[in-house]
């Protein structure tokens, strides 16, 4: 029995593993999850990271269409545009007992 692999569809999982593959993208989106939007010194205190790293994150996930954002005032908040990649936390979170 032959299976055929839909390459396309291969390069768009592996371009958005690419984008939050690090720890404080994985926060970011964790963050995300169980709120609906935040805005950035919210995500910048719950990470505890400053803010100019978390901006870096923020605007590189949004340019690959992960996140989107809106402007309120002086502040920005981000959303999960591409809820899907809960989906991978959420197994990630069960391979926890693999050893690295």
């Amino acid at each position: 029995m032959e299976t055929i692999l839909d390459v396309e569809k291969l390069k768009k999982v592996a371009f958005i593993l690419k984008t939050i593959s690090h720890p404080i993208r994985i926060g970011i989106i964790e963050l995300l999850t169980y709120n609906d939007e935040l805005p950035v010194h919210e995500i910048m205190d719950k990470l505890g990271v400053e803010q100019s790293l978390i901006s870096h994150h923020l605007s590189n996930m949004k340019l690959k269409g992960v996140l989107s954002s809106r402007r309120e005032g002086k502040s920005i908040y981000y959303s999960l545009k591409l809820k899907e990649v809960t989906k991978v936390i959420e197994c990630m979170e069960q391979c926890q007992n693999i050893p690295f």
